[in-house]
């Protein structure tokens, strides 16, 4: 701010100031403006995401764009802030406090030249200092492992020379140690880098690898790994309960020159939500298509409580294996109403009431399962009850040709599987948790497009398996997957793999 002292006296450098404080104060409006514009968008886009309409924007196109849309923001507000001379409105955003303990600390000293008191030039002693941690990166580094193996002969006979065997390795003769082929591994399929994207990475520091290559480590890496994911899918079939979904796997067809719809089946289980004490895993299976079998195959032996969508092959097989109970999912309901919602009352209402049982539903998670019965049976059942006998109403009054008569209907046929969470505390009201572990699987689709084959497809179902698995038990992926590739190479016996597992192994 300038004082009356500061201000010049002769009439043109005056007016020279005068000007500059003019521009300064428009270049102001400007920024500022531009700040009120992109907040707009972010609360818009927020609205959009999280408010009426939140179902009809992906999460992940949401994120990319709110992302870009706060580094504008951050670009205006800092320039508002070069502008003004001082600080923008909003603080900045800060993390301090929350570095991790276990990265390494490079300490550097900023200290004064001359340690001579300004005012008496008497030595000055330090009373204290001022710390700041900021957050650092080295970029990937590569570096070389050399291997030394002696021989030795003896020299009274040289009949004999002696040396140590080779280390074990998942790629015999090969370059990468276990830890580089799980670098490649959890980028592609964790952090969804194709190969040849993660080829021009390594080439930036001088490390030439053909994709061709890094495509060999991942298939005999995957041989290696498909027991594991086996295991992982005996031990869910022997479970009581269990979620299933599947999504589309583009494959390329080189006989017609162009992709075939495969499909990854996943089938979860995660008890945490009523205090079970079964660990929570997920497997993925390929398969060609989407045939009700698929899913029978996978499951063998499976007798227990399946929830799922309203996909018809479940049903059908529901139908053929009498020890299989279907649990439907009442946010498949939800959404065949809430696209009509707008037009429409009776969506309105439908929507107003499923509300109410997911209220319900909050209240309850982590409780016991005869708590979460009982609840459900005090509070829930009569929603449920009085939401059938509405729908039936409806049904008999609108056009049977209608949407809405087509998601009244689409309720109505799987009422007892919809009704099922009401007598077991052990059922959830939707199929979520494994919706929620199918989304890694349609982000890695959408940035490598599509799997080289069928073998390939298998691949990807067993990698994502091991990785989501690690996820789930906030197991490090990279040091996991380096861990056990090198105790398989070194020859872990097969039938043993239930040791090496996310949840048993500490890395």
């Amino acid at each position: 701010m300038l004082m009356e002292a500061d201000l010049p006296s002769d009439v043109e450098a005056l007016r020279a100031l005068v000007l500059e404080q003019a521009r300064e104060l428009d270049a102001l409006k400007v920024f500022q403006a531009e700040v009120e514009r992109l907040k707009a968008i972010i609360e818009a886009l927020q609205r959009h995401r999280f408010g009426r309409r939140s179902e009809q924007l992906d999460p992940d196109q949401f994120e990319l764009a709110l992302e870009e849309v706060e580094t504008a923001l951050a670009e205006a507000q800092h320039a508002v802030a070069k502008a003004s001379k001082g600080s923008a409105d909003r603080p900045r955003k800060a993390n301090r406090g929350s570095l991790p303990a276990h990265l390494e600390r490079i300490e550097q000293v900023v200290d004064i030249e001359d340690k001579a008191c300004p005012c008496c030039g008497g030595a000055l002693h330090q009373i204290g200092e001022d710390v700041a941690e900021r957050l650092d990166v080295v970029p990937t580094t590569f570096r070389v492992l050399v291997t030394r193996r002696p021989r030795y002969g003896c020299r009274s006979c040289e009949g004999a020379i002696v040396q140590a065997p080779a280390p074990a390795r998942i790629v015999e003769g090969g370059i990468p140690t276990e830890a580089l082929i799980a670098q490649v591994l959890v980028a592609k399929y964790a952090d969804h880098l194709p190969l040849y994207r993660q080829t021009q990475i390594y080439a930036r520091q001088g490390i030439q690898l053909d994709r061709s290559t890094l495509a060999d480590w991942v298939g005999r890496a995957a041989w290696y790994l498909r027991p594991l994911r086996d295991h992982i899918l005996e031990r869910l079939r022997r479970s009581e309960r269990l979620f299933a979904d599947e999504t589309t796997a583009p494959v390329l067809d080189p006989g017609r020159g162009r992709t075939k719809t495969g499909q990854l089946w996943a089938y979860a289980r995660d008890d945490r939500s009523w205090g079970g004490e079964d660990p929570p895993m997920v497997a993925y299976v390929y398969a060609a298509d989407r045939k009700g079998e698929r899913a029978e195959a996978h499951l063998g032996d499976f007798a227990g409580i399946l929830q799922v969508d309203g996909f018809g092959g479940y049903a059908a097989l529901a139908k053929r294996r009498q020890q299989v109970s279907l649990a439907f999912c009442w946010s498949h309901v939800r959404r065949k109403f809430y696209e009509l919602a707008d037009n429409s009352p009776v969506a309105t209402e439908v929507l107003r009431r499923i509300a109410k049982l997911y209220a319900i539903e909050e209240q309850v998670r982590g409780t016991s399962v005869e708590q979460r019965r009982a609840a459900r049976a005090e509070q829930a059942r009569v929603i449920v009850d009085d939401l059938h006998i509405y729908l039936e109403a409806r049904l008999r009054q609108v056009s049977a040709k209608s949407k809405l008569a087509d998601a009244i209907r689409y309720a109505l046929t799987r009422w007892p599987g919809l009704s099922l969470f009401l007598d077991d505390g052990r059922v959830e009201l939707d199929s979520n948790t494994v919706e929620r572990s199918i989304r890694p699987l349609a982000l890695n689709r959408k940035n490598a497009l599509f799997a080289g084959s069928d073998e390939g497809g298998d691949n990807w179902a067993v990698i994502a398996t091991l990785i989501e698995n690690c996820k789930i038990h906030g197991i490090n992926p990279h040091a996991w997957l380096a861990e056990t590739l090198s105790r398989l190479a070194a020859g872990h016996p097969a039938n043993a793999v239930g040791k090496l597992m996310p949840w048993t192994t500490v890395v």
